[in-house]
């Protein structure tokens, strides 16, 4: 197997591993709107990370790395969800 084809198969199992590994909590904070465990500065540095992830993918050369690209795609708009959830869960659910 050349090295190219091994480079691929790595990012698209590590993509899967990644978004296989992060949307049950997601999926399940944004189903239930239990965030009492979750440490807002925890969603907003995955979201900023995802974020500067996925223009390190656009602006890499020659090509986009896909696998990079939409894996943090997924995960940075789960973790803004979920953040967002959050907020409204601590400061504006707390003042009604």
């Amino acid at each position: 197997m050349e090295q190219g084809t091994f480079y691929e198969i790595c990012g698209v199992l590590a993509s899967v591993a990644m978004i296989l590994g992060y949307l049950p909590q997601a999926i399940q904070t944004i189903r239930t709107r239990q965030t009492d465990g979750i440490a807002m500065p925890t969603f907003i540095m995955m979201f900023v990370g995802s974020l500067f992830f996925v223009l390190q993918a656009l602006l890499h050369e020659p090509e986009v790395i896909w696998s990079l690209f939409l894996t943090n795609l997924v995960t940075g708009s789960c973790s803004l969800i979920v953040f967002i959830i959050k907020m409204y869960n601590d400061y504006f659910k707390k003042k009604a």
